[in-house]
């Protein structure tokens, strides 16, 4: 069974990482909440969660890490010497490396964006030097999936859970999800 970890770091965007965590497990896939150094994180708006584990270097069972944004939590997750170690060691051996909002951040610091294609919230186009960055909701560029920022999180996790081989067509159905955006004629 595929298995993906998102990175819970203090002051995380808290829509973002919920909403991941609970797609992909609806999808049928594993999915933990890793903290970044601690078991209970607070995010940037004063939601509290306990994760499922701690972060350390052995993420050999882990097919995809992902990385929501928020801040402090992307600074937290960029600043972060032992997720750098992580992130680079799974782009080596052609998992995929997830971020969204802020998070990209952490991605160039990694050194995976180099060549790549990304997206990330607005005004980060300007802060990051690597890579090319492109306006639309979810970008895929080989093992790198980045996406906007909160109001995205939806499509970027369905795209997650798909990548991962979870029926989000099925997710999306059973969740309304083309409900909510139908415009009236």
């Amino acid at each position: 069974m595929k298995k993906a970890a998102v990175m819970i770091a203090p002051g995380f965007e808290e829509g973002e990482a919920l909403t991941i965590i609970d797609i992909i497990r609806r999808a049928q896939i594993s999915c933990e909440a890793v903290g970044l150094t601690d078991m209970t994180v607070t995010g940037a708006h004063d939601i509290t969660v306990r994760c499922d584990r701690v972060l350390s270097m052995d993420v050999s069972g882990f097919d995809m890490i992902v990385l929501p944004g928020g801040i402090p939590g992307a600074t937290n997750l960029r600043d972060s010497d032992l997720l750098m170690e992580v992130i680079r060691k799974m782009n080596e051996e052609g998992r995929y490396v997830c971020a969204m909002c802020a998070a990209p951040i952490a991605l160039e610091r990694a050194g995976v964006l180099e060549g790549k294609s990304f997206t990330a919230y607005v005004g980060y186009d300007e802060k990051i030097q690597a890579g090319t960055f492109k306006e639309d909701e979810v970008v895929i560029d080989g093992n790198i999936v980045t996406s906007r920022g909160p109001a995205t999180s939806y499509a970027f996790a369905y795209e997650l859970a798909r990548l991962l081989g979870g029926d989000d067509e099925a997710v999306k159905k059973r969740m309304l999800y083309d409900h909510a955006f139908q415009k009236e004629a």
